[in-house]
This record gives structure tokens, C-alpha cells and sequence, in this order.
């Protein structure tokens, strides 16, 4: 799903995102040009404390006024592994690290747009580093309970989140079954 078709060119090539067009042979035997758009995968991470806090962020950034809560986690690198790219943005982005690790989630948001947004859940995470940020990030750390967590990302409030993590939660919150279901995912 959504991969380029042979034959597809770039036609213009950003700092994130690139655009690729192709002709496309249509059911009627005409031709007509296609697009699909690409950029780099992406990590996020439910990031779980030793003491049993989720930690989420209260973040600023260059092209935002606002600060806006998110989760943890950012651009995977060329040629790095998802994996290794969230435990990076984990240590960089709080200073935590974990050795308890599980993808939950892939995600493409769209056909059309050549982008995965892979979820992890860290467990048992203790703060072993000063947080390494880039030049544009502004990072605070926050401890909130799971209820917290559901009702933040119910709101609307907690941003950067993709759409089955947010799914799983508001099912959580008004289906306690489903909240059980998240707990054992989120807390193991």
C-alpha cells in the first residue's frame, strides 16, 4: 500500500518532504498523472517509569508560538532503525532510557502520503542522562496516571499522538474492559 510505482520521478525534493509523480493508465484506457508524497518515518513512545508514571512533554518549537503537549519521540534517522531511533529520542528528548521496549503500533496516515508512524511502549524507565535537545526544541518533562494520559489525549489536549494509540484510549475511557485491555499494553 502506497509504495511508488516504477517509473515514478521526484519532481521536487524538500528539507522533509519530497513529491513524486507518474502516469497513470486509467480504467478508460487514458492516462493521467498520479502523486504520492514522501518523508521520513517517524517514532513515538507511551513511556512508562519505573514508579508506574506515563511521561508526556510540554514542548515549544521554532515554527509554533504556543507550548503544546505531545508524546516523546521525533524523525527516524537515514538509515536508522526505528527501534534505535526511539530509544534516541527517549534519551535526548527526557534523559530516560529503558530496556523493556515493545512496538504496539505502525501507522500510515494516508495512501498517498509514504510516511510510517511506529508506536512503542517503554517500560520501567529510569532517568539516566541530562536531556540532549536539538537547537529547536524546548522540552519540559511531566509525570501524569493513566487516567490523566486518557483524558489528555480524549481532550484533545495531548497532541502527537497517532490515530490508534488515541483510539485505544478513548475506547478506554468509556469502556472499562478496553481501559483493562490498555493497562496490560501500557504497564505489561
Amino acid at each position: 500500500m502506497g509504495e511508488l510505482p516504477q517509473g515514478a520521478k521526484r519532481v521536487f525534493e524538500g528539507v522533509i518532504f519530497d513529491v513524486h509523480q507518474w502516469d497513470q493508465k486509467m480504467y478508460d484506457g487514458t492516462t493521467e498523472v498520479f502523486e504520492r508524497i514522501s518523508r521520513g518515518d517517524t517514532v513515538e513512545a507511551i513511556v512508562v517509569t519505573k514508579e508506574g508514571k506515563l511521561l508526556i512533554q510540554r514542548q515549544q518549537q521554532p515554527d509554533r508560538e504556543e507550548w503544546f503537549l505531545s508524546s516523546v519521540g521525533g524523525r527516524v534517522d537515514e538509515g536508522e532503525d526505528p527501534f534505535d531511533a526511539m530509544k534516541r529520542e527517549l534519551k535526548e528528548e527526557t534523559g530516560y532510557t529503558s530496556d523493556d521496549v515493545e512496538l504496539i503500533s505502525t501507522y500510515r496516515p494516508s495512501s498517498k502520503l509514504m510516511w510510517d508512524i511506529y508506536t512503542y511502549v517503554a517500560r520501567g524507565c529510569v532517568k539516566t542522562h541530562k536531556q540532549d535537545l536539538d537547537a529547536g526544541e524546548k522540552i519540559d518533562v511531566m509525570e501524569v496516571d493513566l487516567d490523566e494520559f486518557i483524558e489528555l489525549i480524549d481532550s484533545g489536549k495531548l497532541e502527537r499522538f497517532a490515530s490508534p494509540v488515541r483510539e485505544m484510549c478513548i475506547r478506554a475511557k468509556y469502556h472499562e474492559p478496553s481501559k483493562e485491555k490498555l493497562r496490560k499494553q501500557i504497564f505489561g
